[in-house]
């Protein structure tokens, strides 16, 4: 298949991260762009960058938390500008230090997001889609649905459940002009994961990201997953034992504790 470009997108969590890079790297004249996302100020601020590169731009001032809401605006939107690509972005991550568990609410408000946020944004224009016998949807997980991370129990679930819910609505889609694609990417300089101090390998500027993002979009891609040996050391990661994966898990923490004392 062929390359094809959206000319109308939409993007939440678009204030910052991957999502601001996306909606920059698909700002240009004739690409209306609908942004959506819970700070005002920073949404505002994309915003004009994107329209400073010719695009059209509709803010959303939304928590994808909020179903009927969004559901709405998105609705809205779509009469005004039928929607080519969603990319249901916006996430938050909890991760707490070796052997703390996650606290109740966090675990609860991460799934909220992550997971239900997801459903919130891609269900309300599937049926907008399907009438047009056209649409992509992109869901943003992460390398961390390949693998259960002790330090992030429930982000590593969330992004589980979105690989797994991505790859059957593009099975179910399909014969509808749907396509679907997930996002499994590796660290990117994002402000989610700027106090992080353990190593990052292969960590990538969000700009980087995106590119990768729009190519693997454009391609069809059920799984755009990067950088490509961190994806796949991911996956093997996931099929080793438990006990086999706990016994490298406790040596790396020994290891990172060692070199912190040191």
């Amino acid at each position: 298949m062929g390359e094809v470009s959206p000319s109308t997108v939409v993007i939440t969590g678009a204030s910052s991260g991957i999502g601001r890079s996306l909606a920059l790297e698909y700002a240009a004249p004739g690409i209306v762009i609908g942004l959506v996302g819970r700070d005002a100020g920073r949404l505002e601020q994309v915003a004009v960058e994107c329209r400073a590169r010719g695009a059209e731009v509709t803010i959303g001032l939304i928590d994808v938390r909020d179903r009927t809401a969004l559901a709405s605006w998105l609705g809205d939107f779509h009469r005004s500008h039928p929607v080519d690509l969603v990319v249901a972005n916006a996430g938050v991550l909890v991760r707490m230090p070796g052997g703390e568990v996650e606290p109740a609410d966090d675990a609860f408000g991460l799934m909220q997001i992550n997971v239900l946020g997801v459903l919130n944004t891609v269900q309300p224009v599937i049926p907008l889609m399907r009438e047009r016998h056209r649409g992509q949807l992109a869901l943003v997980a992460s390398v961390a649905a390949f693998t259960p991370l002790p330090h992030s129990p429930s982000y590593s679930a969330s992004k589980a459940a979105v690989l797994n819910y991505g790859l059957s609505l593009r099975a179910v889609l399909a014969g509808h002009g749907i396509r679907v694609s997930v996002i499994c990417c590796g660290f990117v300089e994002t402000p989610m994961i700027a106090d992080i101090r353990d190593p990052k390998p292969f960590n990538m500027s969000s700009e980087k990201a995106a590119e990768r993002i729009r190519r693997g979009l454009a391609n069809d891609r059920a799984v755009i997953m990067f950088p490509l040996f961190f994806a796949l050391m991911s996956r093997l990661d996931g099929l080793l034992p438990d006990r086999v994966r706990r016994f490298f898990y406790a040596r790396s923490h020994r290891g990172r504790a060692s070199a912190v004392n040191r």
